[in-house]
């Protein structure tokens, strides 16, 4: 078996092992140890690791070994959220998202798309609007509070 078919057997197990009845809504145990707050996030996040590891090994951009980084993370964060992130498990599926990237760089060693590129870009940009929060806000408030003066 090549380490791409294990990676395939792992985004089955994690994201697409079972069946919604009636439906054609599938999730894998990524959703169901989810359910374990904070530990559950974490494991899986931890077995995540396997598909940025055979990317890294593939030697595959650097770009796209950061989106793949990202995508656990954004699984992580939404698994936060307690019953919500179980829910977003179900529908994001952060390791299909990265096997399919893997693959496709896999097939042909190719540079990195625009949309990675801008992928990461908006995921940097949204980090920094969220840092810059904080201070937006404080600066508001030492306004305030001064021209009150």
């Amino acid at each position: 078996m090549t380490q791409l078919e294990r990676l395939r057997a792992l985004q089955r197990l994690l994201d697409s092992a079972f069946r919604v009845p009636g439906t054609n809504i599938r999730f894998g145990w990524d959703a169901i140890v989810g359910l374990v707050p904070w530990a559950g996030d974490a494991v899986t996040a931890i077995v995540a690791c396997a598909f940025l590891v055979q990317a890294y090994r593939m030697r595959l951009p650097r770009i796209v070994q950061l989106r793949i980084l990202i995508n656990i993370a954004v699984d992580v964060l939404l698994g936060f959220v307690p019953f919500a992130g179980d829910v977003a498990d179900v529908f994001w599926k952060a390791n299909a998202r990265n096997l399919a990237l893997i693959e496709r760089h896999a097939a042909r060693p190719q540079p990195a798309r625009t949309g990675d590129w801008l992928f990461v870009a908006g995921v940097a940009a949204a980090v920094i609007a969220l840092l810059s929060l904080p201070l937006i806000v404080l600066y508001w408030i030492i306004v305030r509070v001064g021209s009150s003066w």
